[in-house]
């Protein structure tokens, strides 16, 4: 699954409510899972506030084995109901058993039966809402088959589940199931990581269970469906409906079942005779092999790349609105949240291969071989971020796939300023709080440091065995190490150890000088992490030593908190750079001069990281000749993100810096081959005196891109120009937020009073970042709007703040109100809204 938190991690830290929770003197206990209570290990923290006993979350014991699922379903759209009736096929794992335990949440149990030839025989059950409890009335052992049926009713917005903090726990979703929402299709699919599956059919509802599937979907005949596995038959029942059939052969985890009910189009496309279909809202039909079409090609290579050919008999992706997450990885069947509803312009921009090559690798990893319990999810997870690296970088260059890695650290190593966790955790308090960046992107960062020590043959290989030796089973993460040893041939405890056990990164701090008695250079290092906290790394880096105009590279081990690496045969080098190849999951302090990032800068042509870590350290320094050079030069570099992270210095440079690269800038606004360093550079020169650029921003106003487009909107609009009311007449109604944005900048400033009912109507338009950023737009428009725009307007947020279903989306509209507060009834509102909240995050943040 790619969670939104990689789409909108920053907004979180900006609002400084990510992760973070409430602590008062108390004890709390952690449950194991929300299947059956097991014996477990504890850890008990103590200190003068809290006594924290958390529980070991083991993998759960398996009593039974779930061999085959079959479904029958239909749907009550007016009370959001659905109604099934479940065979479960299962067999006593090891031991004799004569009760059933089963996960089923929020049901209606009609009655629950074992199926013995044509016989059905009532079985007693005792229910909590939660699980099944039924006595199977005999003892079964082991290799004895049992066949249950359940008849019962899904209401998945009822309960504990249907508030706002379990939105995601629901598992089942109905989407304007009234067809009041003019602008929102009709839609049922579910989502059922780590747990929610287990709200809309019974099962064991744990990863390390897998069986074979059979879903029978009754809808009207309008909608289409889509299932695991392939569409053995659609027959037409007499009452307007249809009942689809579709059939999974090969065993997966409960999580990963799926369904999705609309009126798609369906885009065929192939791979060596798979079907590979994508699903769209009919008005994105035309652009959904734009969207998707790199999809075969990646399975090609992935393939490949594993010597393990795609595991399935189709592979599909389908768009849904109002997704709980980013995306979700069902086997042979992935959901797409729906900021992939995209044209072709907005693809200029930005394409989504990276969301979709995590879903698609996750058909292996994850799908394939499924990690045992949640405390393993970054044998899914790290896996699926990191094959967003190996596409980028086999698809679009070696640039690409080093600024891929480079992003992943980054969003490490913001997560690790408020929380460092172990890898593989065994003592979280929830299922949901392995979903961060520690799971995703250390863990790909991790992979592709071990990557680099073993060799591509052997990190592929170990690769190809795992796979091989777990294919349509579990793994936990010494799976994985006893794979590459096996072959490797080398004892791995010591990197397992120190990346996946245990929580932290190495810090280190660089010194450099020549000790002229002894005639050697010294490069001395330190690890100056917490020790006690954190281990003290073993270190296998690259190191490049830059003499005289030649590199000369050597390997070193760092693997105590201080070392001294002597090179005799240097004296004077132009430049030392420690972990060359940029692997290293951590930070270096080395204090270079401005000459020695200068000429990294210079030097590293070939090295995209080296030059973007030497214009980092300009990008933050003071104007000086040069920084100036480097600066200017960088503008011109051959990666388009080292000439847009360039442009930056000069939107807010207030010296001559920009007069001696204005010429360059004004070509790149006009003729940069990359629509977003376009778009930042119109950007730099909408931040001085506007009307000498008037030509060029009207010139850019009809651009291909979305973004180049709407940048320079928003400078005509506001360079002094007489015929801004012709121009907002062709952009209004734009429906892409670079465009609207810029309008409603414009509205803002201008005061402009007429605007209400535009804003309103854009309100309803957006989702996800689009939305929080457009609420904030509203209640700034609001702020100075007359009395009785103000009073609707603060009843729209309102409505926003309590029901959204995205928790930062109720925020953002809080914080609106907010700026409202002096205008009547508003602290009250705000109250109403604060008492309403169930999200802990959004709680202790009002606190």
């Amino acid at each position: 699954m790619r969670a939104n938190i990689f789409i909108y991690l920053h907004i979180l830290f900006l609002l400084g409510i990510y992760s973070c929770k409430v602590t008062e003197k108390q004890a709390i206990v952690t449950e194991v899972n929300d299947v059956v209570a097991e014996p477990a290990d504890s850890t008990v923290v103590e200190d003068k506030n809290l006594v924290e006993v958390k529980l070991y979350k083991s993998e759960q014991t398996r009593h039974f084995r779930l061999i085959h699922t079959k479904l029958e379903v239909s749907f009550d759209w007016e009370k959001q109901y659905m109604h099934g009736i479940a065979t479960l096929i299962l067999e006593p794992f090891f031991y004799a058993q004569s009760n059933l335990v089963l996960n089923a949440k929020g049901f209606d149990i009609h009655n629950v039966s074992i199926i013995k030839g044509e016989n059905h025989e009532h079985l007693n059950f005792k229910y909590d809402g939660k699980r099944i409890n039924i006595d199977l009335g005999k003892e079964y052992e082991r290799g004895q088959k049992i066949n249950i049926l359940v008849n019962y009713t899904a209401k998945p917005d009822e309960g504990e589940y249907g508030d706002n903090f379990n939105n995601d726990q629901k598992g089942l979703y109905f989407i304007n199931p009234h067809g009041d929402e003019s602008d929102k299709p009709q839609q049922i699919w579910t989502h059922g990581e780590t747990s929610s599956n287990s709200r809309w059919f019974p099962t064991i509802d744990a990863p390390n269970q897998k069986s074979t599937q059979e879903m029978y979907i009754t809808v009207n005949e309008k909608y289409n469906t889509l299932s695991n596995g392939i569409l053995v038959y659609s027959q037409s029942n007499s009452d307007n409906t249809r009942t689809d059939y579709w059939k999974m052969d090969k065993p997966h985890a409960p999580y990963l079942f799926m369904m999705a009910v609309g009126e798609f189009s369906i885009v065929e496309d192939k791979w060596e005779g798979i079907t590979v279909d994508y699903y769209v809202e009919p008005e994105y039909e035309a652009y959904a092999k734009n969207i998707f079409g790199n999809t075969p090609e990646m399975i090609g290579y992935f393939s490949e790349l594993l010597n393990y050919p795609f595991p399935w008999i189709k592979y599909n992706q389908v768009v849904v609105r109002d997704f709980v997450s980013g995306a979700m990885e069902n086997t042979t069947a992935s959901v797409f949240m729906e900021d992939l509803n995209v044209d072709n312009r907005a693809l200029i921009d930005y394409n989504w291969d990276d969301i979709i090559a995590h879903e698609l690798f996750h058909q292996w990893f994850g799908d394939l071989v499924t990690c045992e319990s949640w405390a393993n999810l970054p044998l899914n997870e790290s896996f699926a971020t990191y094959a967003e690296f190996l596409w980028k970088n086999h698809k679009y260059g070696v640039d690409e796939g080093a600024y891929q890695l480079y992003e992943e650290l980054q969003s490490y190593l913001e997560e690790a300023e408020s929380k460092k966790e172990d890898l593989i955790r065994y003592y979280y308090d929830e299922e949901e709080d392995m979903f961060d960046s520690h799971s995703y992107a250390k863990g790909g960062l991790i992979l592709h440091m071990l990557r680099n020590y073993l060799g591509d043959e052997a990190f592929f290989k170990s690769l190809e065995y795992y796979l091989k030796s777990h294919e349509f089973g579990k793994a936990e993460v010494h799976d994985l190490r006893l794979a590459f040893e096996r072959i490797s041939g080398e004892d791995l405890n010591w990197f397992f150890n120190q990346w996946f056990l245990a929580a932290g990164h190495p810090k280190l701090r660089v010194e450099e000088s020549y000790d002229q008695a002894n005639g050697k250079y010294i490069v001395k290092v330190w690890q100056e992490q917490d020790i006690e906290k954190y281990p003290v790394f073993k270190l296998p880096l690259n190191l490049d030593v830059w003499e005289n105009g030649n590199k000369t590279g050597y390997t070193i081990e760092i693997d105590k908190t201080y070392q001294e690496f002597e090179f005799g045969d240097v004296e004077n080098p132009d430049l030392i750079l420690i972990d060359s190849d940029f692997t290293l999951v951590g930070e270096i302090e080395h204090n270079k001069k401005p000459e020695q990032f200068q000429y990294q800068f210079d030097h590293y042509g070939n090295n995209v990281r080296a030059r973007i870590d030497a214009l980092e350290y300009f990008l933050d320094a003071p104007i000086n000749p040069i920084s100036r050079i480097v600066l200017i030069d960088a503008l011109q570099d051959s990666f388009w993100i080292l000439r847009e992270k360039a442009l930056q210095v000069f939107e807010v440079d207030s010296s001559d810096l920009f007069s001696a690269a204005e010429s360059k800038i004004k070509i790149m606004a006009t003729n940069d081959p990359n629509s977003l360093v376009k778009a930042r550079a119109l950007g730099v020169l909408a931040e001085k005196e506007k009307s000498q650029y008037i030509d060029i921003f009207e010139a850019s106003l009809y651009d291909s891109s979305y973004s180049v487009s709407g940048m320079a909107l928003y400078a005509y609009l506001q360079s002094g120009v007489d015929d801004t009311d012709s121009v907002l007449v062709n952009f209004r109604n734009e429906t892409n937020f670079n465009i609207t944005s810029s309008v409603a900048d414009y509205y803002i400033q201008q005061q402009d009073h007429g605007q209400y009912i535009w804003f309103a109507e854009k309100l309803q338009q957006y989702n996800g970042g689009d939305l929080w950023y457009f609420i904030k737009l509203f209640g700034m428009y609001l702020v100075a709007a007359p009395d009785d725009q103000i009073a609707e307007g603060v009843k729209a947020l309102e409505k926003i703040a309590k029901n959204h279903y995205q928790f930062y989306n109720r925020l953002s509209a809080y914080q609106s109100i907010e700026l409202l507060s002096d205008n009547p009834g508003v602290p009250e509102m705000l109250e109403g809204i604060r008492e309403n909240e169930s999200d802990p995050r959004l709680r202790d943040y009002f606190k």
